[in-house]
């Protein structure tokens, strides 16, 4: 289920969240999808050499799961993903379940704006990814 809600419902400091455990599979799929096929995600011994000792999940796959809850969640349906920025403090791997969240930081009402705070945290609580994403609500 897709919520959908009205910029008028909009509070800040409203919060939402969601979480996925990263897979082999998902890193494979999004390496097909993406054209990413950089070895430190899809070669296990290429990543045993690397300075994390293991494979790591793309960065574009672990911001994704931010896009996932401001399409269905917070705002939901009828939202226009704008920008995002972000810093990637820690990488995330095979089997990490990330909790991707997102706040209502800032409304701009002439255009129907919304400025969100987003980040991404693993299963221990450290912050994979932080930044802020502007959206506009159709």
């Amino acid at each position: 289920m897709v919520a959908d809600k009205k910029y008028e419902e909009m509070e800040i400091g409203q919060t939402a969240s969601l979480s996925k455990t990263i897979t082999n599979e998902d890193i494979i799929q999004f390496a097909t999808i993406s054209g990413d096929r950089n070895p430190i995600h899809i070669d296990d011994h290429f990543a045993l050499k690397s300075r994390f000792k293991k494979r790591i999940a793309h960065g574009m796959l672990t911001s994704s799961l931010i896009s996932a809850v401001l399409g269905t969640e917070l705002p939901g349906a009828n939202t226009l993903y704008l920008s995002q920025n972000m810093k990637f403090l820690a990488p995330a791997y095979i089997g990490d379940e990330l909790t991707a969240s997102v706040e209502v930081m800032e409304k701009r009402d002439e255009k129907k704006l919304i400025i969100l705070k987003t980040i991404v945290k693993n299963q221990s609580g450290n912050k994979i990814l932080t930044g802020q994403a502007v959206v506009k609500k159709m």
